[in-house]
């Protein structure tokens, strides 16, 4: 509890130079459901129904969705009602949020958000309001043109925040650059987004790279669509929660509407996809073929040889990948009609490559039409699929040996700045020990002893920024230290 309050107090004195703190009533499996108010200078003051915000994490909205699953007629007009009870109290003006805490048919307040919510399309979307129109009218002095009797809701509407983070790294913020932006192109979907490729996404911002929104007659239709746009979105050089909201979207406890704030601890879904072996090897056989073109293109050769072609034969060319520590084989050799042998591990093919350039191939592989897009960056080969995205790194044919890390060393999991180091050269530390607390993206992360030892070297001090994997500190067990000194 003290560690809890001293960061949020440093979070509350940091972002709004107020550190005081209150306590709240603990609901243990409650809703997060808002409702979005519009008032103007005349005195007239609406809701526009509910929105759910309930899947979380730090305490941050991922998914929201309009109406709440969990919200019937009734409930949801005593929710309106105290809503706009609150923005006549304030005698408010302008968009706004009122938010609640669910649980059961009972709901408490939150807060008021004086402004728009990241997730207000949901809102847009099932009532064909426009709402930042709307704020920039209310703003000029102008009256609302409709009352709460003319809104009504239409269909069900889901958002989900695309964010430059890690799941597997307790959904620590990613930076890098994004090599490829491509957004589903066949999907009636909404994107809001503020990067393209080539964007650098680094320490200074929140990491969310894109707002994804759809709507739908119904909640099962939008959360299938949505998934469905996510999963054809192509985004290559940096890491996403993209497979994390697939996987949520189409677990059997969203689709039933169990949307708690304790969803991810209590339904844990699956926060990287991890391809099967053999999505592995058509990866594997698409990246290669795709490099083999590329080079083929910049051959200095009359330009009507086709792709691969040799007057000899030759022993096939050879290409290992890694992934997630699986090994990939590919051989391939050109064959005399323009097709390719391809053999991928264990297993023989037939390829044949229709068309590729500008990052994309079309390929037939054992007869089965393939269309996928490449990006090369260095070594790696990130290929977007029929089945997802897959990261294939491609091993040198002279690997040169790499610098060994320290043992017993802790790096940091992100950059940002050094908010407070809480130990020194010399220390001993229990396991679980808080060692250094770092911050970057309106988030802190606190790095602690894997296990009991003595620390032998600090190498950051409060204020320093730090970059990924940079090394921290530096511990020794407690039985290496013994025999070190002995």
């Amino acid at each position: 509890l003290t560690a809890g309050l001293e960061s949020a107090r440093r979070e509350a004195e940091s972002s709004f130079g107020d550190g005081r703190i209150f306590l709240e009533r603990f609901l243990a499996q409650s809703r997060h459901v808002e409702i979005q108010i519009l008032g103007d200078e005349h005195g007239n003051l609406l809701h526009c129904f509910e929105r759910e915000c309930s899947i979380q994490r730090r305490h941050q909205k991922i998914i929201e969705e309009a109406p709440s699953p969990a919200v019937d007629e009734k409930l949801r007009a005593a929710m309106g009602e105290a809503a706009v009870a609150v923005g006549k109290a304030i005698g408010y003006t302008s968009a706004g949020t009122v938010e609640f805490l669910l649980d059961g048919r009972e709901f408490w307040f939150l807060e008021v958000n004086t402004r728009l919510q990241v997730e207000h399309p949901v809102t847009e979307e099932i009532t064909g309001l426009d709402l930042v129109r709307e704020q920039l009218r209310i703003a000029q002095g102008e009256a609302l043109g409709f009352g709460q009797e003319d809104l009504e809701i239409d269909g069900h509407a889901i958002e989900a925040r695309l964010y430059a983070e890690d799941p597997d790294n307790a959904f620590l913020p990613a930076t890098g650059e994004v090599l490829a932006w491509q957004p589903a192109a066949d999907i009636d979907a909404r994107f809001d987004s503020g990067i393209e490729t080539g964007s650098r996404v680094g320490i200074d911002f929140d990491p969310m790279l894109a707002k994804v929104i759809v709507h739908a007659p119904t909640r099962g239709e939008a959360a299938g669509r949505l998934a469905r746009a996510l999963e054809t979105t192509r985004v290559h050089g940096i890491t996403t929660n993209r497979d994390f909201l697939v996987a949520t979207l189409r677990s059997p406890e969203f689709l039933a509407g169990e949307t708690t704030t304790d969803f991810i601890e209590r339904v844990q879904p699956q926060r990287c996809r991890t391809p099967r072996r053999e999505e592995l090897e058509e990866a594997g056989v698409i990246a290669a073929l795709a490099a083999q073109h590329g080079r083929h293109e910049q051959a200095r050769f009359l330009p009507g040889i086709r792709s691969g072609w040799r007057s000899t034969v030759m022993p096939p060319e050879e290409v290992v990948y890694e992934s997630g520590g699986d090994e990939i084989l590919i051989e391939y050799r050109s064959r005399r009609d323009g097709t390719f042998w391809v053999r991928a591990g264990e297993n023989e093919h037939n390829a044949e490559v229709h068309s590729c350039g500008n990052g994309a191939i079309d390929l037939a592989i054992d007869g089965r039409r393939l269309a996928a897009t490449v990006t090369i960056d260095g070594n790696r080969h990130l290929i977007h699929g029929p089945t997802g995205q897959v990261d294939l790194v491609e091993r040198p044919r002279f690997p040169v040996r790499g610098v060994e890390a320290v043992a017993g060393g802790l790096v940091a999991p992100m950059p940002g700045k050094v908010i407070s180091t809480h130990i020194e050269a010399g220390d001993e530390v229990e396991v679980g020990q808080l060692l250094i607390v770092l911050e970057a993206m309106k988030m802190e992360h606190r790095v602690t002893a894997p296990e009991a030892g003595i620390v032998t070297d600090l190498r950051v001090a409060e204020g320093d920024q730090v970059d990924n994997g940079v090394l921290l500190v530096v511990i020794s067990s407690a039985a290496e230290e013994k025999e070190e000194t002995s």
